[in-house]
């Protein structure tokens, strides 16, 4: 059975790390990129707050996350299978929940390389999947 690793993907530098960690410890089994959509940035936006300007900051935020996704799939020389996906949600529990919910063997993430007071009062999201994940997971600094 071939292995399925879920790879945390944004636009960090952090994110490239893990993606390219993940292509050459398992380029041969299944990756799973994922971009999690979380709805609390919208509310740093103006016009977002209403009905219609959420819907359009949602459709603008998945758009940018598929080009991306696309883009960095076909960057990728692998012999696994490539598959991208959005979900909607905090991005820890959203990574989480989706690995759970697509039988995904292990994840990857980068770690923004927080540590001390700073990590506990910013909150990391490499550290919430690690605690709350039911497979094993590899942060990528």
């Amino acid at each position: 059975m071939t292995k399925r690793v879920l790879v945390g993907v944004d636009d960090s530098e952090q994110a490239s790390a893990a993606l390219s960690f993940a292509a050459d410890e398992w380029g041969d089994a299944d990756l799973l990129l994922v971009t999690v959509i979380d709805p609390a940035e919208a509310g740093k936006e103006p016009g977002a707050g209403i009905p219609s300007g959420a819907e359009q900051w949602y459709e603008r935020r998945k758009s940018e996350a598929e080009s991306r996704l696309s883009e960095v799939a076909e960057s990728l020389a692998v012999t696994g299978s490539v598959e991208t996906d959005t979900a909607v949600g905090k991005p820890a529990a959203a990574i989480v929940t989706y690995a759970e919910d697509h039988d995904v063997d292990h994840i990857v993430v980068g770690s923004h390389g927080r540590s001390g007071i700073t990590r506990v009062v910013l909150g990391s999201v490499a550290e919430a999947v690690v605690r709350n994940s039911s497979v094993p997971v590899t942060v990528v600094r």
